[in-house]
């Protein structure tokens, strides 16, 4: 999947260790304090996302990037759950690290 619409570097590095399945490279990107928001509810951001690994999650089409090319839009394959438009709203501090990130099932 080409990814070069991600215009944010620090997501677009990230989007492509979760499409890799490297979760040592995706928890790179994140402070150590990250949070993680799922329909508005703040979950573990490790147990969340190494059970996500562990299925080999990961988005099958980004469809829409906004917002400096940190908020997207796309068809995510979640393990157990199924197939679904999802949204990865990620933020960043001033030195490009992931401080949160707010997912959840798009509209």
């Amino acid at each position: 999947m080409n990814l070069n619409n991600i215009t944010n570097e620090t997501v677009k590095k990230a989007v492509e260790a979760l499409q890799d399945n490297d979760k040592t490279l995706w928890y790179s990107y994140f402070t150590k304090d990250a949070i993680l928001t799922d329909d508005g509810n703040q979950l573990d951001l490790k147990s969340f996302f190494d059970n996500a690994f562990n299925h080999q999650e990961k988005f099958l089409s980004i469809d829409k990037v906004e917002n400096d090319g940190k908020n997207l839009e796309g068809n995510f394959f979640a393990g157990q759950w199924g197939t679904f438009r999802t949204y990865f709203n990620f933020h960043t501090d001033e030195n490009d690290n992931i401080i949160r990130l707010d997912i959840g099932q798009a509209k």
